[in-house]
């Protein structure tokens, strides 16, 4: 794969983090890996602000991987504020969550996330489940956002 291009994981538990990782390396997806680990640090990568004040915000990932569960701003939020700007409303977000309330689809999706994907409990099919994810979003998918990060 590319190996360019970046994904904005935004996740808040470690393991979680870790195991991500691992299956992106598992399965050869080379991207950059950015981590943010609660909504704001998200929302500061993603619009250069506090943290990442003065960051070139045209270089923004390919894919972000989004948790719902997060501290200080939930994921709906961060999710709101991506698709409410024009500069980050076509970018691909995939929810990456344990969450198994149907609630929690509907209104990710209904906010506008390209995708939902439940975190299953066995290394093995999340590994499988992220290779899919990498295969269709940063390999067969045409993002609209061009080349960046």
């Amino acid at each position: 794969m590319i190996q360019d291009r970046a994904i904005l994981l935004i996740e808040d538990n470690p393991d979680d983090e870790e195991l991500t990782r691992l299956a992106l390396e598992r399965n050869s997806i080379k991207n950059r890996i950015i981590v943010a680990r609660d909504g704001v640090e998200a929302v500061d990568y993603l619009f250069g602000t506090g943290l990442y004040s003065g960051r070139d915000i045209r270089q923004l990932p390919d894919l972000v991987l989004l948790d719902l569960k997060l501290p200080k701003l939930d994921g709906f939020e961060v999710l709101r504020r991506i698709r409410e700007d024009e500069r980050t409303s076509l970018l691909p977000v995939v929810i990456l969550t344990s969450s198994k309330e149907e609630q929690d689809k509907i209104s990710g999706y209904r906010l506008g996330a390209n995708s939902y994907v439940r975190k299953p409990v066995d290394f093995n099919q999340f590994t499988e489940a992220v290779r899919q994810l990498g295969l269709y979003w940063l390999v067969l998918n045409e993002n609209l956002t061009g080349r960046n990060a």
